[in-house]
């Protein structure tokens, strides 16, 4: 008669033998599903760019439409080189990034020090809500010669990007802040910790998410604002490029412009996502 030991085993064994394959050629198959999914997105949006651009090129060419409104992605190039052997395009680029990377350094720091404070003193947060859902409403580009006329030509570019990228950070990292966990404020509040402890141990590091949505919804304001900023008074920059091309019915310089401007968008965009990675790549391995 099998002992015990033996009864006992034997299943065990089978199940171990049988079923972890098993599981690994799912989850092998899952993996490649994945993949495969991925290259057909990825496939599918090259060809939708690809597809734009022979409308694009081919519409003007036929008369579909008016090449002198809109060019086409030839003459966008030709003229994107020109601009480079010129040598200018570079500054003009750098000139753009440099507002864009202050501007969005600038807002991002003091809206997250607004940000805390309202949440440190909920006083203050009932008494400056109305006003910055006000200002948050307020149209930035009406803002526009007021700033020019306080702080000319380049301090009015800052002051209308961070003007334009402030006040949403501010109310995304505070409804943030206010919807954190409340089950774990309750629990350190009964521990004893004081706001500034609940706020540092709780709330900023509950919060990472909403961290990286500010940051990237900011990315794109704080470039719109830039060149909102360039459109009234810069005398360089992408901003300026658009204006001056669109003064001298140039749109293939325009439009080079603005493909520059997608880019340099996507660029900063894709830095975004990839500390985005980074951060959850510790908390995956935490799981």
């Amino acid at each position: 008669m099998p002992s015990k030991a033996a009864i006992t085993d034997t299943p065990v064994a089978a199940v171990s033998s049988d079923v972890t394959p098993r599981q690994s050629l799912q989850y092998k198959a899952w993996l490649a599903d994945q993949q495969r999914e991925k290259r057909r997105i990825a496939v599918a949006q090259f060809g939708l760019v690809v597809l734009f651009l022979l409308l694009w090129e081919i519409a003007p060419r036929m008369h579909w439409v008016n090449p002198m409104l809109t060019s086409y992605p030839s003459a966008v190039l030709q003229a994107f080189l020109q601009m480079i052997a010129d040598g200018r395009f570079g500054e003009h680029v750098m000139v753009t990034l440099t507002e864009v990377v202050l501007s969005f350094a600038i807002a991002m720091v003091l809206g997250t020090i607004i940000a805390i404070l309202l949440w440190m003193s909920p006083q203050l947060e009932r008494i400056l809500d109305p006003f910055l859902v006000v200002l948050n409403a307020l149209p930035k580009i009406a803002l526009v010669p007021i700033f020019y006329i306080w702080l000319g030509a380049t301090g009015s570019i800052y002051a209308v990007a961070v003007a334009v990228a402030l006040f949403i950070t501010i109310l995304m990292l505070y409804t943030g802040f206010s919807q954190s966990d409340p089950n774990k404020i309750k629990l350190v509040r009964t521990l004893g910790a004081t706001r500034w402890q609940m706020l540092t141990k709780v709330v900023l590091p509950g919060n990472v998410h909403t961290f990286i949505a500010t940051l990237k919804a900011n990315a794109g304001l704080s470039l719109v604002g830039v060149i909102v900023g360039e459109f009234q008074a810069s005398k360089a920059g992408l901003g300026y490029l658009i204006v001056y091309g669109s003064q001298i019915f140039r749109m293939d310089m325009v439009m080079a412009a603005i493909v520059l401007l997608g880019f340099i968008s996507l660029a900063i965009y894709a830095l975004i996502q990839l500390v985005e990675i980074r951060i959850n790549k510790p908390a995956a391995r935490a799981d």
